[in-house]
């Protein structure tokens, strides 16, 4: 989906539209949730601090989330592709991969039954969707985000290699900001530059993902679309209008989080055996720490703080 939670909101509320607009936080504290297109132009992005978003757009309009109502809008677009295959794999509330190489409908081309699932998608919820179609995983990810908002792109195997070559390493799903530095540190700034790297230097370098890179470089991604996909984390976090600057207030709300964790694990059903907590600063600095027990954690005695 374009900018899910924004468009959302500006459907919702017309005097919203054509105005940037970021769902979460505030001008004075806490972090883009999602960005409206006017948002964008000003460089304002998901997971910014508010500061910084409002100091590239003074002008921009601070919004609550109100996620009942995007999963309320998630289930109408996960029902459109129902109509079309069972082979449904959520990334998130507004992002899934679909197998349709056997369709329901028993449609010859992918890029059809696309077309159609968007067309669906903006008479039922008012809201543009981008489509990525290609053999594989990797490839439909990278299509999806190529054209945005409401684009639609096809990667065939015949355009796969100039197309991956051609590529900033930037745009490389699963190549964030600290991986992409490195690359370039190596010389790494396109596909091409990629594919020159041999598969024991990509594991000395990027360790697990070595591999990975190896042979997405080369337009190959085995990963079949698992609709059952295992959650693999859970968390919560919140963000203060003040800063906590003693250890007591400290505890105090880091409980507080543990009570909204444990009731999101008992909704799941949930446990996990590495515990994660996270830490913010008022300068924006973050620090993670992490500690993995022999055992699942599954009780609000296993997460409490004990001084």
């Amino acid at each position: 989906m374009d900018a899910f939670y924004a468009s959302v909101e500006q459907r919702d509320n017309p005097d919203l539209k054509g105005k940037p607009v970021a769902v979460g936080g505030s001008k004075e504290r806490g972090v883009v949730a999602a960005a409206s297109y006017e948002a964008r132009k000003y460089g304002v992005r998901s997971a910014m601090p508010s500061v910084t978003a409002f100091k590239k757009c003074p002008h921009i309009i601070f919004v609550p989330p109100r996620f009942e109502v995007y999963k309320e809008v998630s289930k109408q677009i996960r029902e459109v592709f129902s109509e079309y295959t069972n082979l449904i794999e959520p990334l998130a509330l507004d992002e899934a991969y679909l197998d349709v190489t056997e369709n329901k409908k028993n449609m010859e081309y992918a890029m059809d039954i696309a077309k159609e699932i968007k067309e669906k998608i903006k008479q039922r919820t008012k809201l543009t969707a981008s489509a990525g179609i290609s053999y594989n995983k990797f490839l439909a990810k990278i299509a999806s985000d190529y054209n945005k908002p409401d684009g639609f792109y096809v990667i065939t195997p015949k355009m796969a290699e100039k197309f991956i070559e051609q590529l900033k390493i930037e745009k490389f799903f699963g190549v964030g900001k600290v991986t992409a530095q490195k690359m370039h540190k190596r010389g790494i700034f396109t596909g091409a530059d990629l594919k020159t790297k041999s598969l024991d230097e990509l594991n000395r370098w990027f360790g697990k993902s070595g591999k990975y890179y190896f042979n997405v470089v080369r337009g190959v991604d085995n990963r079949s679309v698992n609709p059952n996909r295992i959650r693999k984390s859970l968390g919560a976090e919140r963000t203060y209008s003040i800063d906590i600057t003693n250890k007591i207030g400290l505890i105090e709300n880091l409980n507080g989080i543990v009570e909204v964790l444990i009731k999101r694990m008992e909704k799941s059903d949930s446990s996990g055996k590495t515990l994660t907590i996270k830490a913010k600063y008022a300068n924006f600095k973050q620090i993670t720490r992490s500690k993995t027990q022999n055992d699942p954690n599954n009780t609000k005695g296993d997460y409490t703080y004990k001084q």
